[in-house]
């Protein structure tokens, strides 16, 4: 696969690479299930070894029934969940064999004809029920809430099992929206892929389209003009901005801090006017195409104006929120996630980097022209919602600097460059979305159409990962910890 180092794996070769990726210190990413064309199907894992700056792809083909590496590497359970509900190969030991992402009744959907084998079945997953802790005593209340939930949230269901006002164990259930994104890739051009990718989450356009163009670029040789990279930092910088203004506005509300809410959200607002005068689009919309960008962009001397502007603005914001006693009160030690749970589970982006973690893609794997301009990246070790907000603040900060730094230096030249995949291409594109780590894995077919699109989502891991920080914790700062996480659901969902 381009973009990556590939290895090919044996089935029974799998628990000892993955162990031996965990002890020399790298870390996993996701796996994903792919059928080529008239031949036998594959897992996929993408990995990082340690200390590298390439990642590798473990390609397996399954002439047998795969064993579960969760319990290696728990971060993994959910997308074996995954491709058992999906593509109906099931996973032996799995430690979690009931659904995820489909109901119980529904068949796996992506398998494929002639693939009917011992060890792929219409309903891989037992009885595919979910199933709760056992209630100790009868003092411990069950309360399922949603999926129907008040403002404009996302649907989702949270049961909470609990007594007074302790939580003693919390499942979520978000799957009620899943629309089936990674399968409406299929059959499209590489150009049509792009549209499809800005809306997996609207909030995350440039991210999503960004790593999927990567991708596409990576299959196919591309180079991307130099002008375009830069012009793409600078679009996935203001997304950055205006993602992370609208988690503090919207963190200050679950502290019950109204005038905090108004303020983050006129500063989020701002920032999207920014956009709009920019590229036309509040979300950056209709801008990114495989091979560079879809028509220049011409910053006039007004942007970095008001991107100072945005700054002191936001500096003073954060300075009222950091001397408002009863904002701070709710935020310290609240839903604190501990470095090696955040490792385990797979947590990433702003979540990770609270938890003492020092990883940015833009950094460790730079993309489009991160390798060229300095990058700080903020950390925290207490791993609570206080230092889940400080990393974000601290990134706005960064963002703009940055941003400053590729309006000064923006090199002139073509921003685009023919990029057509042959067929039969595989690539692999990524980015440091403003809520962590995103890849996109694409194959295409042998008439040059996606085949196969894999979305590796932020809030998919750190949906997986936030559960621990709410066991054993108050109900009063359930809605404080969510917010801290800044996770979508339509993001996790797809």
């Amino acid at each position: 696969m381009k973009g990556a180092v590939s290895r090919d794996l044996h089935v029974a070769e799998l628990r000892t690479a993955a162990q031996r990726l965990l002890d020399s210190g790298g870390r996993m990413q996701m796996v994903y299930a792919w059928n080529p064309p008239g031949d036998t199907a594959e897992l996929r894992y993408v990995a990082t070894p340690a200390n590298a700056q390439t990642f590798e792809v473990w390609r397996c083909k399954l002439t047998q029934e795969p064993p579960s590496l969760a319990t290696i590497w728990p971060l993994l359970g959910w997308y074996e969940r995954e491709i058992m509900d999906l593509n109906g190969i099931r996973f032996r030991d799995h430690p979690e064999p009931n659904r995820l992402v489909l109901p119980q009744h529904v068949p796996p959907p992506l398998v494929p004809a002639g693939q009917d084998t011992g060890w792929m079945e219409s309903s891989p997953n037992g009885s595919g029920i979910r199933t709760l802790p056992e209630v100790p005593t009868e003092d411990v209340q069950v309360l399922p809430f949603g999926p129907v939930r008040a403002d404009v949230l996302e649907s989702a269901e949270f049961t909470f099992l609990y007594t007074g006002e302790q939580i003693l164990h919390y499942h979520p259930h978000l799957f009620f929206k899943h629309r089936g994104m990674e399968a409406r890739f299929q059959g499209a051009d590489a150009v049509r892929g792009t549209i499809l990718a800005e809306r997996v989450s609207a909030v995350g356009t440039v991210a999503h389209a960004l790593a999927y163009c990567q991708a596409v670029e990576h299959a196919a040789d591309c180079f991307v003009p130099s002008r375009a990279c830069w012009l793409r930092v600078l679009l996935a910088e203001l997304e950055r901005v205006y993602n992370h203004l609208h988690y503090l506005g919207h963190l200050a509300n679950t502290t019950t801090l109204k005038v905090g809410d108004a303020q983050g959200k006129l500063l989020e607002e701002r920032a999207k006017q920014i956009n709009t005068r920019l590229t036309g689009s509040r979300f950056l919309r209709s801008l990114l195409i495989p091979g560079g960008l879809r028509r220049d962009l011409t910053p006039k001397p007004w942007l970095g104006e008001k991107l100072e502007e945005l700054r002191a603005e936001t500096a003073k914001y954060v300075d009222h929120l950091e001397n408002s006693d009863s904002h701070l009160d709710r935020l310290l030690t609240t839903g604190v996630l501990s470095p090696k749970v955040a490792f385990d589970q797979g947590a990433t982006g702003p979540v990770q980097r609270a938890s003492a973690a020092d990883r940015d893609l833009r950094r460790d794997h730079p993309y489009a022209g991160y390798a060229e301009l300095p990058l700080t990246i903020p950390t925290r070790p207490e791993g609570d919602a206080y230092a889940r907000s400080r990393v974000r603040i601290e990134e706005i900060d960064a963002s703009i600097a940055m941003m400053q730094r590729v309006l000064l230096l923006l090199p002139d030249g073509e921003i685009r460059a023919p990029c057509t995949p042959p067929p039969m291409a595989e690539g692999l594109g990524w980015t440091e979305s403003p809520r962590g780590t995103l890849f996109y894995a694409v194959h295409f077919g042998p008439d040059a159409r996606l085949a196969r699109v894999k979305i590796k989502s932020p809030s998919f891991s750190n949906w997986r990962v936030f559960p621990f920080t709410v066991h054993d914790t108050n109900m009063m700062d359930y809605a404080i910890n969510e917010a801290s996480f800044g996770l979508t659901i339509s993001g996790c969902a797809r």
